[in-house]
């Protein structure tokens, strides 16, 4: 069999081998996304690390972007520092899941230099499983009225995010 593949043409070889890094990409990524990718998103209430009382409807009337990440994940390390450009003008909550006690949480936080980020401890998992989130970092953008309109695994950009939040709002 591989004789047969090495026979064949450089050009049809590449193209082959190229379908099928494709395949594999788009079989993790469909692996990865969340099972509640659009409608109505759960509501949630919590205390950020900060110390702020939050819930869903106390971010109604504006798009909010709800990022799910976890600590051990090193493309959500990547990511988190973008969110700080999109503090300035758009509503954003961090849900950290399974990622230690609230002090833990912090810790990291601080040695990233981002503990200006709002954010809620899913210690346990609660919220984010009934998010559906199967992968981590999953970026959530959800409409005033609470409808989940965008959904984003993996890495991102920040224009990317805001075209989506321009989109909504």
């Amino acid at each position: 069999m591989f004789k047969r593949y090495k026979a064949l043409p450089g050009w049809l070889r590449w193209g082959l081998e190229i379908l099928l890094v494709v395949l594999i990409i788009f079989a993790i990524r469909s692996y990865q996304s969340p099972t509640l990718e659009s409608g109505t998103a759960p509501d949630f209430s919590g205390v950020t690390l900060a110390g702020e009382q939050v819930s869903l409807a106390g971010y109604a009337g504006e798009p909010l972007l709800l990022v799910v990440w976890a600590e051990w994940c090193p493309i959500c390390r990547i990511e988190l520092p973008m969110l700080t450009g999109l503090l300035e003008d758009h509503q954003v909550l961090t849900l950290a899941i399974q990622s230690g006690s609230d002090n833990q949480v912090r810790q990291f936080l601080d040695e990233q230099q981002l503990s200006h980020l709002p954010v809620l401890n899913d210690s346990q998992g609660e919220l984010a499983s009934a998010l559906g989130v199967r992968g981590v970092p999953v970026m959530y953008i959800i409409d005033s009225s609470g409808q989940i309109r965008f959904t984003e695994v993996g890495l991102t950009s920040s224009w990317g995010l805001r075209a989506r939040l321009w989109w909504v709002g």
